[in-house]
């Protein structure tokens, strides 16, 4: 018998859709869909969570794929230019990624059982909920300085990705994280979020491919994964449909009205569930 049905599936894919590119924590939000659903946090659970974000990915690679798989050209480049520089211009991208992709692989092999540990607490994903909440509400008037002539260097990439690793910590939101990092480096909110959702490609497709591997090594993994494939498939399939919408709203949104109503959603959410802690009702998973 499956952990989780599909009732239950389709829910929770339809809230990582919903949530994986706005900045409101897609791990929160699952963590406390979880909750309300009665879901329990299993091993199977916690993998499905993180694999259904490959889902995710997909909508970003489908929506931007002229802007995802086209390379520099290297014919303007000037005379004595060395073999490895034509090599990283001509891929740029595909560099900037890996670079702001490092500091998340790190952190996130050393702190893998950590972060899982946190993974089961409604209470740190209420409480992050409203502290970023707070923070956003104000974020627009210290960051939104954008300066059209600045170029996302191979420093600018780094810097974003140290922000990231924050939203390892559920409730705070990877894409609130990368987003700021892409402000504080006067990146626009429009281009901040658009690095924000390439940047979501490696990462969940590394975080997706970390969990399954650690599924096969399991004595009973690859039968675990198999009993569960209908669930998994499902869960894929919903959350690419959902998350294509939910960019398009997102982008029009922010780059229009900025980040303050997704600030008062959050502190309203993680404060309406540390009041239900408080009240009694267990939401723990």
């Amino acid at each position: 018998m499956s952990d989780i049905n599909i009732f239950q599936t389709i829910i929770i894919a339809i809230v990582e859709g919903l949530t994986e590119f706005l900045p409101v924590s897609s791990t929160g939000h699952m963590i406390i869909t979880q909750a309300l659903l009665d879901v329990k946090s299993t091993d199977f659970v916690k993998a499905f969570t993180v694999i259904i974000q490959f889902g995710a990915i997909l909508s970003v690679i489908c929506l931007y794929w002229k802007r995802f798989f086209v390379l520099n050209s290297t014919d303007g480049l000037p005379e004595g230019t060395t073999a490895l520089k034509k090599f990283l211009h001509k891929f740029d991208f595909y560099w900037k990624l890996l670079i702001a992709f490092l500091p998340a692989a790190v952190f996130g092999l050393l702190f893998s059982d950590k972060i899982d540990e946190l993974l089961e607490s409604v209470n740190v994903v209420a409480i992050m909920l409203v502290i970023g909440g707070i923070f956003m509400l104000f974020c627009d008037k210290l960051f939104n300085k954008p300066d059209n002539n600045k170029e996302l260097t191979e420093n600018r990439a780094f810097f974003i990705g140290l922000f990231q690793c924050i939203a390892m910590i559920p409730g705070v939101s990877r894409s609130m994280a990368t987003i700021v990092g892409g402000m504080i480096n006067k990146l626009s909110r429009k281009d901040a979020a658009e690095f924000s959702f390439f940047l979501a490609v490696p990462t969940m497709f590394a975080a997706t491919a970390y969990k399954l591997l650690k599924l096969f090594l399991e004595p009973e993994g690859l039968q675990l994964i198999m009993n569960n494939l209908t669930t998994l498939i499902i869960g894929n399939v919903v959350a690419f449909i959902v998350a294509l919408l939910a960019i398009k709203f997102f982008i029009g949104f922010v780059t229009k009205y900025g980040f303050k109503a997704f600030g008062w959603y959050r502190i309203l959410v993680g404060g309406a569930i540390l009041l239900m802690s408080f009240l009694g009702y267990n939401l723990e998973v």
